[in-house]
């Protein structure tokens, strides 16, 4: 692929991630995209539905650079124009999607993918988690939940019975998605910051906006391995306001990043337990 052609293809895989859904009033987000290469597996998505609902997803291809962006793209232009149909449906939408990526793809190629459904009006998540890196609700009590309910990463059978799960969201709860490329982040000596590391950036700064919260994450994670990162890396979260936003003063879109890395110069216990941080909890602002 020649320099002008490959410049494109980083352009449009950026564009992708860098359309905001206008958000409920009462939930606030951030994410951010930091691939390997120029071109890489990993997405982020906030998509609008019917009745006040906004859909929130995050995905890895298997695989890194060309190959895992053109499977990436895929997955999210099938999400998008499922969701059209069924959208505030996880278990459908997953479901259509893994059937057209299994249909159009290598055998060997296919990607984790994190759908959940924030309903503004009942303050739920509904979600399906198909083989991801299970996203974390940060209580405000400093205890947590793994999301985990779904199934098999998308493009992997031809056909699979997705499962739903939901966890309602009480006034200035977090929610923590992101990618392998996060929390196995190593240093210099081959250790991972691993999910005790992403939670306690998250905890540190939760009373900050969700920007911000984000830029702690990838700061955190890059003192920790000194600048070194051999694979994508996404973060997205999404808090809810304990009250609505004033169109008049606040922003209705998130903030959302897309970049490479060449141009960015606890104790746990079981998903239905939660996870104690070990940290004290921050109330937000």
């Amino acid at each position: 692929m020649g320099s002008a052609a490959w410049a494109m293809a980083c352009d449009v895989q950026q564009r992708f991630m860098q359309n905001p859904a206008a958000a409920p009033d009462n939930l606030d987000y951030s994410a951010r995209c930091r691939q390997a290469q120029e071109l890489g597996g990993d997405c982020y998505d906030f998509v609008p539905l019917r009745d006040g609902c906004l859909a929130i997803a995050v995905g890895d291809a298997s695989g890194k650079g060309l190959a895992a962006a053109l499977m990436i793209s895929n997955v999210q232009a099938s999400l998008r124009t499922a969701a059209l149909f069924h959208g505030n449906d996880g278990a459908a939408t997953l479901g259509t999607v893994n059937r057209h990526v299994y249909a159009t793809s290598l055998t060997d190629r296919y990607a984790t993918l994190f759908y959940g459904v924030f309903d503004e009006t009942a303050g739920s998540l509904r979600y399906v988690n198909a083989g991801h890196t299970p996203p974390i609700v940060i209580r405000r009590d400093g205890f947590a939940e793994r999301l985990e309910a779904g199934g098999a990463p998308v493009g992997m059978f031809a056909d699979w019975p997705y499962e739903e799960g939901a966890v309602q969201l009480d006034p200035e709860d977090l929610v923590v998605a992101y990618t392998d490329g996060v929390t196995e982040a190593e240093n210099p000596l081959g250790e991972m910051w691993g999910v005790g590391g992403l939670l306690r950036a998250a905890a540190e700064n939760r009373a900050r906006s969700t920007g911000d919260i984000v830029k702690a994450i990838f700061r955190a994670m890059d003192e920790f391995t000194r600048g070194r990162q051999t694979d994508d890396a996404t973060v997205v979260v999404v808090r809810r306001r304990s009250q609505p936003a004033r169109r008049d003063s606040l922003p209705a879109i998130g903030t959302t990043i897309a970049i490479s890395s060449q141009e960015a110069s606890g104790t746990t216990r079981n998903a239905n337990a939660g996870l104690d941080l070990g940290c004290p909890s921050a109330t937000s602002a």
